[in-house]
């Protein structure tokens, strides 16, 4: 945890950056544990969706990805580090791409076109 703590703080300062010119922005990490969100959060209007999966469905996704970016041996650590967030959007990673998008922009009251 010692070595995120400056990556996450990082993350915040460029997300309250993008808030403080009047902007929007989405981050994508894995946030897995309430400390990190917590981190990413004081950022100011942050707000986190989890996209949601089991843990076969997830496997058998790395077993079909071409890089080394998240190797399959690290999944099980993964899934045990993992503290499902309580005030978060939730989405279903099995729904197809734009049904998750739509959903997402439906909670969050975020204007989308398909």
């Amino acid at each position: 945890d010692e070595d995120r703590w400056p990556w996450l703080d990082r993350l915040a300062a460029e997300l309250r950056a993008v808030e403080g010119g009047g902007g929007n922005a989405v981050l994508a990490c894995s946030a897995l544990k309430e400390a990190y969100r917590s981190r990413l959060g004081t950022a100011g209007d942050v707000r986190f969706v989890h996209i949601a999966g089991d843990q076969a469905t997830i496997a058998s996704r790395l077993a079909d990805r071409k890089h080394r970016y998240m190797p399959a041996s690290l999944l099980a650590s993964q899934f045990a580090a993992l503290e499902r967030p309580a005030n978060a959007v939730e989405v279903d990673v099995r729904l197809p791409l734009e049904r998750q998008v739509d959903d997402i922009c439906t909670a969050l009251a975020v204007p989308h076109q398909s």
